[in-house]
């Protein structure tokens, strides 16, 4: 990985990061997290009963990704739907306690606002169900959200789509955003969902992971020949500059014209994947807002996830810990050839 980015210029990007503003467009959710220990198997069925010692909300989907951008020290600006319910003034605080702006965020009285709720006993997932509706926003709000990124875009570096599929992203507004931002040279990050990736043709980079890249290609990536197949399938469908696949634990594949980058993972250990996309997909976004290349902006994306997966929960990650990864990553690359 020092063959793409020295600890020099990672250092460089990393302070480079307070000064850098994103524009996140998606699906707001909230996470929620019931946390608890497994003793018996219920009498009533052949399932664990899980006895509760706590819980906690944290901002997930698109929130997610403003709260890593934001714990990595950049400056977000966020837009997206809510409903007129309590997770929603909840989601609305919990980014005004972080000095997030909300005037972005529009209140929909008839849809409720996202929350996924998992159950995690002994650091493992037991079970997850979701709140939600996944129709289509109302028109109303869907130009509201328009009139909100025509006017913020006009100050960000970067535009991040976040895409859960939640009734937000439609191929108008993914089409008028890419265009706006082509017209002021602002590049568009895609964190994508299969259903949805003939919107994104044209947006400057896009990060989909394993599964969603072989859906999305039709062939399924079981060796570096068909991942190198469905690398260029989905490089020629986008048209965009750049492609990330996210790979779990064999790290990410980087499609550039003419030449593919593979970065090993740096993950020593996997306690949770909740939200390490929001972390790949942010902490890239933050960099080549500040000036990365692509290949610099993926292997520092890899080194945030690599720390965001060893935590439990949603999580996120500061200068300091991404700072720490890489020193240690590079050293050990170093002392490896």
């Amino acid at each position: 990985m020092r063959k793409y980015l020295s600890l020099k210029k990672a250092g460089h990007i990393i302070n480079r990061f307070s000064r850098a503003r994103v524009l996140v467009i998606g699906d707001l959710i909230m996470d929620h997290f019931i946390w608890g220990r497994v003793r018996r198997i219920s009498p009533e069925a052949p399932v664990p009963v899980v006895e509760v010692t706590s819980e906690s909300i944290m901002l997930g989907g698109s929130a997610n990704v403003v709260n890593n951008i934001h714990s990595l020290g950049g400056r977000s600006l966020v837009t997206g739907v809510i409903g007129n319910d309590s997770d929603g003034k909840k989601l609305v605080s919990s980014l005004k306690e972080r000095g997030i702006p909300t005037d972005g965020i529009i209140v929909d009285p008839d849809r409720p606002t996202t929350i996924k709720t998992r159950v995690i006993a002994h650091s493992q997932q037991v079970v997850r169900f979701d709140r939600e509706r996944k129709d289509k926003i109302d028109p109303a709000c869907t130009e509201k959200v328009l009139g909100y990124i025509k006017k913020a875009v006009k100050s960000a570096d970067l535009v991040v789509v976040s895409d859960y599929a939640k009734g937000l992203i439609t191929q108008r507004l993914v089409e008028e955003t890419c265009a706006l931002c082509s017209r002021l040279g602002i590049p568009v990050a895609v964190d994508p969902k299969v259903e949805h990736f003939d919107y994104y043709k044209g947006c400057t980079i896009v990060t989909p992971n394993n599964l969603e890249a072989t859906l999305a290609s039709g062939v399924e990536i079981e060796s570096d020949e068909t991942l190198h197949r469905a690398g260029e399938v989905l490089f020629n469908k986008l048209g965009c500059k750049a492609l990330l696949i996210t790979r779990g634990e064999h790290g990410m594949s980087l499609f550039e014209p003419g030449e593919q980058t593979h970065i090993p993972t740096v993950a020593k250990e996997v306690f949770d994947v909740s939200g390490a996309g929001d972390t790949v997909i942010g902490t890239l976004a933050l960099a080549l807002a500040s000036g990365a290349g692509f290949k610099e902006a993926a292997v520092l994306a890899n080194f945030a996830a690599g720390v965001v997966v060893g935590k439990v929960g949603t999580a996120t990650l500061t200068p300091e810990e991404l700072r720490e990864a890489v020193f240690t990553g590079l050293k050990a690359a170093a002392k490896a050839r």
